[in-house]
């Protein structure tokens, strides 16, 4: 994986490039500290993954992903923010980056959000997954029902096995939907499903009786 790193704070700059090149299969192929200076490396270096942050010195990060997407087309970019601001988020959302993390993450979670991007899924910091859109309008009708119930399965921390029992189909035909909803909704694994099924409250807990906490390792 090739990636340019555009950050207009060194300290952050060599601490980015130092995690990034710890790794056997990340290439920082350059850096850029200003707008001008980003999409000069991007367009010549043509990385897999721009790793940008949010808000340069000078101007938006963003600046630079509207600049370079129709100018390096196979380029992923995943945005480095310093705050949770929804109104940043949905700005990002916007203008079509791959992938939103923030600068307090640690450094397995960014170095997997750019692998995961790296193979053409999205990432995007938990807190924001209430704010991920989808067509349509709401879930329900983004969503089929089989999609729908395999959902609130895995809200409920239920294996793929587990699933298969309950609705009566075969664990291929499983991990089928799971891999359909995780598409349709922009994520990028049984985790964030989960608790984007359990934060907009599309898991449907008994009134009375024990609840389990969901269990994220199947």
């Amino acid at each position: 994986m090739r990636v340019v790193i555009v950050d207009d704070h060194p300290l952050i700059l060599s601490g980015l490039t130092a995690v990034c090149a710890s790794e056997d299969d990340i290439e920082v192929v350059g850096q850029a500290a200003t707008v001008e200076e980003a999409i000069r490396v991007i367009c010549e270096q043509k990385p897999d993954i721009g790793l940008v942050d949010l808000k340069l010195r000078e101007a938006s990060g963003l600046s630079v992903i509207y600049a370079c997407k129709p100018l390096v087309p196979d380029c992923r970019y995943v945005v480095l923010a310093s705050s949770a601001s929804r109104r940043d988020f949905t700005a990002a959302m916007q203008e079509g980056v791959d992938g939103y993390a923030l600068k307090e993450s640690l450094p397995e979670e960014l170095l997997y959000a750019m692998r995961i991007v790296d193979k053409g899924r999205h990432y995007y910091d938990p807190i924001f997954l209430e704010d991920v859109p989808y067509a349509n309008g709401g879930v329900q009708e983004h969503l089929t029902p089989k999609e729908m119930e395999v959902l609130r399965a895995l809200g409920r921390g239920l294996s793929n096995r587990e699933i298969a029992l309950e609705l009566f189909v075969t664990e291929f035909t499983v991990k089928k939907h799971v891999s359909q909803v995780l598409a349709k909704l922009n994520l990028t694994d049984r985790t964030q499903a989960a608790l984007w099924a359990n934060a907009n409250g599309v898991v449907a807990y008994p009134a009375f009786g024990s609840v389990s906490h969901p269990d994220f390792s199947a």
